[in-house]
C-alpha cells in the first residue's frame, strides 16, 4: 500500500474526522456532527499544544484514516517519554487494505522520531478484533483500563 500517505490534520478536516468517528458501532452515539463547535473547540485547543495532533491517513487525495496521538513526559520508568494513542478510526468502505496497520506504524515511527521510549492505547472491551490487531502489532494487554464518565 504505496499510496498511503499521512499528514496532520487541520480544522478543514474535522468533518471528515467527525464522519469516522460516528461511522462505528460503539461510538455512533457517542458523536454529534450537528454540534460541530464542539470538535472546533477541542481541535483548536489541541492545536496550542506542540504534542497533541490528529494524524491522518490519506489515500489518492482522501482521507481514510485518523488517531489523536499525544507525547506525554513523564517522571515514571526513569523520565521515559510515552505516545498516547486515541480514537484509531478506518474509514468503513477502506477498512480491511492494511491502512490501520500503516497508520500504527507510522505513529510508532513519530513516536520513537520524538523521544518516546513507549506506545500506549486502551481498547474498549467490546472490540476484540481490534485487540488481536494490536497484539499482531507487538502491543501487549499489560493493564486494566479504568474510566469515569463525567457527563
Amino acid at each position: 500500500m504505496s499510496d498511503i500517505t499521512f499528514r496532520m490534520a487541520t480544522e478543514a478536516d474535522l468533518p471528515t474526522i467527525i464522519a469516522m468517528l460516528a461511522d462505528d458501532e460503539i461510538a455512533e452515539n457517542r458523536e454529534n456532527a450537528a454540534v460541530p463547535e464542539h470538535y472546533r473547540e477541542a481541535f483548536a485547543a489541541m492545536a496550542k499544544e506542540v504534542f497533541n495532533k490528529m494524524l491522518l491517513a490519506e489515500q489518492g487525495g482522501k482521507i481514510v484514516g485518523s488517531m489523536q496521538l499525544v507525547f506525554i513526559p513523564g517522571v515514571s520508568r526513569n523520565g521515559t517519554r510515552r505516545a498516547l494513542i486515541e480514537s484509531v478510526r478506518v474509514r468503513s468502505s477502506a477498512r480491511g487494505q492494511n491502512i490501520g496497520t500503516l497508520l500504527m506504524k507510522e505513529a510508532i515511527r513519530l513516536a520513537k522520531e520524538n523521544g518516546c521510549g513507549l506506545v500506549q492505547l486502551d481498547s474498549d472491551l467490546r472490540r476484540p478484533r481490534a485487540h488481536l490487531f494490536y497484539r499482531r502489532l507487538g502491543f501487549v494487554q499489560s493493564h486494566a483500563g479504568f474510566k469515569k464518565d463525567l457527563t
